[in-house]
């Protein structure tokens, strides 16, 4: 199986109405979606999710802000998904990111950054059960497949 990715189009996406703008390029990109859900994150799994921050100076603001409002919360899978999604989405902060990129070309703040992408096979294998149950995973082939990853066989 492909690797898989846990992605969140964070609350400042969400209320800048960014979300379809952000999807339409890890569908451009060739990514598979296996599963997405429009939710509002609680306190403690927030907690959870930036367990790893815990005792920083920025620990609690970010608890605060990824629980603030309704985030969209996606898997997407390919062949080097989070490599490649977290090329897509540039340096931390729209006002330090690349144009080309996801908060390069829709951040300019040096606070918010509009989206969350697991930064390696472990935070994913982390991340992706505090949001999904296997059952939410959806396996299934995309009929382009071939063509996406140059497959000849």
């Amino acid at each position: 199986m492909a690797d898989r990715t846990l992605i969140i189009i964070k609350p400042d996406g969400v209320q800048r109405h960014m979300m379809g703008a952000i999807i339409s390029r890890f569908e451009n990109k060739g990514f598979k979606l296996v599963a997405a859900k429009f939710m509002q994150i609680s306190e403690s799994t927030a907690r959870k999710h930036y367990a790893v921050h815990e005792g920083k100076p920025f620990f609690e603001g970010v608890v605060k802000y990824l629980a603030s409002c309704p985030v969209m919360v996606m898997v997407w899978q390919a062949d080097g998904v989070i490599e490649m999604s977290r090329k897509m989405m540039g340096a931390t902060f729209g006002f330090d990111a690349e144009p080309g990129t996801i908060r390069g070309d829709f951040g300019c703040s040096k606070g918010y950054n509009l989206i969350h992408g697991s930064d390696s096979v472990e935070s994913a294998e982390y991340e992706i059960p505090l949001y999904f149950s296997q059952d939410e995973l959806v396996d299934y082939t995309l009929a382009d497949e071939d063509w996406l990853y140059g497959r000849n066989d």
